[in-house]
């Protein structure tokens, strides 16, 4: 049998290379790690890790803190001068003469003031390459002065003294490792060009490369990664010349460099070609947003002085792009609308929209699911926390969306479709506007004032939604409505009376040019064509820039926002508040209902003479809604007694409690119990009271025998005749 060849056991290598010896790893180590801090100090040296821009902001700093000494300086002079002046002036009067000096000393003046006004007149212009390089060498010199001082002592970073460190003395070499502690460990790390930090105190520079593409789990950039360079001065001079804003041989004079903020944007001052002007340039926003690279919502230019100089802000993230939640939901207080305004969105540069309700009317237009109900709503509830604001609400359809106004109390009026009751509530509100001016004339006033707002009766504000649904061709009483309309938007504003008209139509046709003037407050938010998007913000303003049918791509409650109140015309989006599926409206109008019932001006808390013209005139009060706030008029159920108040509640807890048992009667003890906060006795009474009657014999699901109760039909029935319904 053939055996299994067995190694040669002879044959196996006997002799390994010998290990270097401890010491002689320990002096490769130290030589690679000398290589190391020896390069990091020569990049360190060179300022390396100081780039460019950075350059150029610490000259134009420097710049910048000479011509304020200059200035400082002239100020001085200046002072000086107007003190001899006025000595001077102060001697000659005692001394009944004038002469030479006076008439120098005032010269002086004159031209020392002179000085002051041309250098508190001159900008401050960029840094020159020379400027730059300038101060790049000073940090060069200054940081070869601190290594020939001696500060670096403490830490080994010249290769001659490592080298002579690591031949054969082991207590320096300890005394150094000791001295250096961590700042050795940093700059012996592996080296790369750009990222040196040879000093301790310096940890943000640090000493390995950094990768910038590396994100964290957020997806933000790394901690220790610069942000993107800011605008160049020549990226900005391309663009403008790709527009025709500046030509052959013009040159923009920068007056402020591009600077990048905490948050990402960039800001630029400069002076245009005085061929063109900064409004000519606002006209080509779009094209500037192309031609630098950003969407036209990512740019804004205003006007920083003169007719040329421009304040250019730009951003890297489209600021529309996620919806913000209304700072009402995280803080729900008292509101001056008059003053303060109501916060309904935002723009550009991230600022909260307050528009304030006084001295002008809304309109607010989009075709259907543009999100104008969202940007009314955040106009309307933010305005029912002022509880000085008489809400009348017109609905223009059937649905509930604004029922939570009447369930909370917090509208005076509100009422579905109806032309005619329109028409009487406008007609109740230009009497009302007779007797308010009779108001201000005794109060020596030409018209509402802060001040006088509670002795005038507060302010009226009137919202009629889906305009359309009134004023289109062929609607009844469309004429009678839009000259009332016409007439309150063009006189009542000066008595408190303010109009919020929205609709999906934004046609000439359903707002005549006659009403749309007086609206002084206009948001557009997505429409069909340039000649609707006129129709709603002006003549003209689709040329201009500033079309609503050209959203790309179209947000809800993004639109061209004409604010009165702040002198501008800019991009906005509304804040989102929700009602139908997370109930954020209702929240909202719980909490302004509390607001008013403490001031005494919840629907029917004080007498309201626009809903008492309305009883009057139709026979039926909408007030809070009607009998049922749900929009239905019907009989006037809301000057009720506090007993008849406390009887209705008690039916409504009663009725409440037999859907939540799923029957129709119950006992009045269950219901005191689950109600809570009532005994059983006073229940019945106030039941009593309403007209439900007694006990009757009911019987419960389960259980033999009968027991004393209430049935459903008879308490619903009390309901409805304290309510009139």
């Amino acid at each position: 049998m053939a055996t299994e060849a067995q190694p040669d056991i002879d044959q196996q290598p006997t002799d390994k290379a010998p290990e270097p010896k401890r010491g002689d790893r320990v002096r490769a180590a130290f030589k690679e790690q000398c290589g190391h801090a020896s390069a990091r100090m020569k990049d360190w040296l060179a300022t390396r890790d100081i780039d460019d821009f950075e350059i150029t902001q610490l000259a134009a700093e420097r710049k910048r803190r000479k011509h304020d000494d200059k200035v400082t300086q002239q100020q001085r002079v200046a002072a000086e001068a107007h003190g001899r002046f006025a000595h001077a002036k102060a001697r000659a009067e005692a001394s009944e003469s004038s002469g030479g000096t006076l008439a120098a000393l005032g010269g002086r003046v004159a031209t020392e003031e002179s000085k002051l006004m041309a250098l508190q007149n001159t900008p401050v212009m960029p840094p020159t390459e020379r400027e730059a390089n300038s101060v790049r060498h000073e940090r060069k010199a200054g940081r070869a002065g601190i290594v020939a001082a001696g500060s670096l002592a403490a830490l080994p970073a010249t290769g001659a003294a490592i080298q002579q460190a690591a031949s054969g003395q082991p207590l320096l070499l300890a005394a150094l490792g000791t001295a250096g502690g961590y700042g050795w460990y940093l700059i012996s790390r592996p080296f790369a060009a750009g990222q040196s930090a040879p000093f301790p105190n310096m940890p943000e520079q640090l000493a390995t490369p950094v990768n910038l593409i590396k994100t964290e789990a957020s997806g933000q950039r790394e901690f220790n990664a610069p942000p993107p360079p800011a605008l160049t001065v020549k990226e900005l001079e391309d663009a403008l010349r790709a527009l025709g804003e500046v030509r052959g041989d013009e040159q923009l004079q920068i007056l402020a460099v591009p600077q990048r903020d905490s948050d990402g944007n960039t800001t630029v001052v400069f002076d245009l070609p005085p061929r063109t002007t900064v409004a000519e340039l606002k006209r080509k926003l779009p094209k500037l947003a192309g031609a630098l690279g950003r969407d036209v919502s990512m740019v804004d230019v205003e006007k920083a002085g003169t007719e040329v100089r421009t304040s250019l802000w730009l951003t890297d993230k489209d600021p529309f792009a996620e919806t913000r939640p209304s700072p009402l939901l995280k803080s729900p207080t008292q509101l001056d609308a008059w003053k303060d305004g109501v916060p309904v969105g935002w723009n550009k540069r991230s600022t909260t929209i307050r528009l304030a309700i006084n001295n002008q009317s809304f309109v607010i237009a989009g075709t259907s699911r543009s999100g104008k109900g969202v940007g009314a709503s955040n106009l309307i509830v933010g305005a029912s926390f002022d509880p000085r604001i008489n809400l009348r609400i017109v609905a223009g359809k059937q649905n509930a969306e604004w029922n939570p106004y009447a369930k909370a109390g917090v509208a005076s009026t509100y009422f579905k479709p109806d032309p005619a009751r329109l028409l009487a509530l406008l007609q109740a509100l230009l009497a009302d506007k007779d007797r308010r001016e009779l108001a201000l004339d005794r109060l020596g006033k030409s018209k509402l004032v802060a001040p006088i707002i509670d002795q005038i009766g507060g302010l009226e504000l009137l919202i009629i939604d889906e305009l359309a649904t009134y004023t289109r061709p062929g609607k009844p009483l469309r004429e009678e409505i839009l000259e009332a309309l016409i007439e309150l938007s063009a006189v009542a504003l000066g008595a408190g009376i303010i109009l919020v008209l929205i609709t999906q139509y934004p046609e000439v046709d359903v707002i005549p040019q006659a009403l749309s003037a007086n609206l002084g407050a206009k948001w557009a938010m997505r429409v069909e064509n340039a000649t609707q998007s006129n129709a709603i913000l002006g003549a003209g303003q689709a040329g201009a820039g500033r079309d609503a049918s050209k959203f790309d791509p179209p947000r809800p409650g993004f639109g061209w926002l004409v604010n009165p109140f702040a002198g501008v015309t800019d991009l906005a989006r509304s804040f989102d508040l929700d009602e139908d599926e997370r109930g954020e409206i209702t929240m909202l109008l719980e909490k302004a209902a509390r607001i008013r019932e403490q001031a005494g001006r919840l629907a029917g808390q004080w007498d309201d003479p626009i809903e008492q013209h309305l009883l009057n005139a139709t026979g039926l009060s909408s007030a809070a809604g009607g009998p049922k706030r749900d929009g239905i008029p019907g009989r006037n159920v809301l000057n009720h007694t506090p007993e008849q108040r406390h009887q209705i509640a008690c039916c409504r807890a009663a009725l409440t409690v037999m859907d939540n048992l799923g029957r129709d009667v119950a006992q009045l003890e269950e219901m005191a119990e689950i109600i809570g906060a009532i005994q059983p006795d006073e229940l019945g009474d106030a039941l009593r009271a309403a007209g439900a009657g007694g006990t009757v014999k009911i019987t419960l699901p389960g259980r033999k025998g009968q027991v004393r109760g209430y049935r459903r039909s008879d308490i619903q029935d009390a309901l409805d005749l304290l309510l009139g319904a």
